[in-house]
């Protein structure tokens, strides 16, 4: 019993005659299978369902004239292959038994091609899904280094900070010491000259003028600042005349305990509230000389 030729096999199966032609005779006629696997795969081209075109060109099984040839010779030559093809096309037809094996065994290879398909997508989107972990892993992994590094950065800048600012306190505290060491030995030079005339004066009589001068003003070295802190607090020390009322502010900002907020200085009589400008002036200049009492505001 002769088999039913496979284009016929395939359009029965259901598929369109344009694509099962088309199928045919991209795959040169090499069977069912082969044709099937060319369905399958491209099922979802855009021009599956137009018609097919052979390319331009010579038949097979003729050939062009050569020289001095005539159409009558080639005639003669092609003419023993459409009598084989002729026959070739004769063909019995197929029962239903064997129609329905026929059809049986397509469809069974049908579902073959289809779960090998899908088992190669589902391959496929794995392979996908953990490229596009990975990458996502990397991306994670750099976004955490740089996090880190900002941090290391971040943190050796405060270290910085906390150095720089442990060095500026050192030097000011010793910037006080010396004011210290300096206005103690002004102070205990100072009153030594001062006893020694005032021995002198029981011994020497004194001079009796007709005129008696008024008294001139005392100059003072050296005044006494009393600070009054927000929480009630006061604090008292003394400072040389001439010194400027910075190292008043610096005193306090030492020995506040809060030292993040801002304040200012000033006097309740008279009012007067002291500005950065009066920072670079002497006590004395400022009429604090020989006692004041300063009070600390907030700004």
């Amino acid at each position: 019993m002769a088999e039913c030729t496979a284009l016929e096999s395939l359009i029965e199966m259901g598929f369109p005659q344009n694509r099962v032609e088309k199928a045919l005779a991209l795959t040169g006629h090499q069977g069912i299978e082969r044709a099937m696997d060319w369905l399958m795969e491209h099922e979802n081209d855009a021009d599956i369902d137009e018609p097919f075109v052979p390319p331009q060109g010579n038949i097979v099984g003729m050939a062009e004239p050569s020289e001095g040839g005539t159409p009558e010779s080639m005639h003669s030559v092609t003419e023993p292959v459409s009598e084989g093809s002729t026959e070739g096309n004769r063909k019995q037809p197929l029962t239903e038994a064997e129609r329905q094996e026929q059809t049986k065994r397509m469809m069974e290879l049908i579902a073959q091609k289809q779960k090998e398909r899908e088992e190669r997508e589902k391959r496929e989107q794995i392979e996908r899904e953990k490229e596009r972990r990975k990458q996502g892993q990397e991306l994670s992994l750099i976004r955490q280094k740089l996090q880190e590094d900002e941090m290391k950065k971040i943190a050796e800048e405060r270290r910085r900070e906390k150095i720089e600012e442990r060095l500026a306190r050192q030097r000011v505290r010793e910037k006080i010491e010396r004011d210290k060491a300096e206005r103690a030995q002004k102070f205990g030079g100072g009153s030594g000259s001062q006893t020694a005339p005032a021995e002198s004066t029981h011994v020497t009589p004194v001079p009796t003028s007709p005129v008696q001068e008024p008294p001139s003003k005392k100059e003072y070295n050296q005044c006494r600042i009393q600070v009054r802190l927000l929480d009630g607090s006061s604090l008292t020390q003394t400072f040389q005349a001439k010194e400027q009322l910075a190292a008043v502010r610096l005193y306090v900002e030492l020995n506040l305990h809060d030292r993040d907020h801002p304040f200012n200085l000033m006097t309740s009589f008279p009012r007067r509230v002291f500005t950065a400008e009066d920072m670079e002036k002497p006590l004395q200049e400022l009429g604090l000389v020989p006692s004041a009492v300063l009070i600390v505001a907030k700004k």
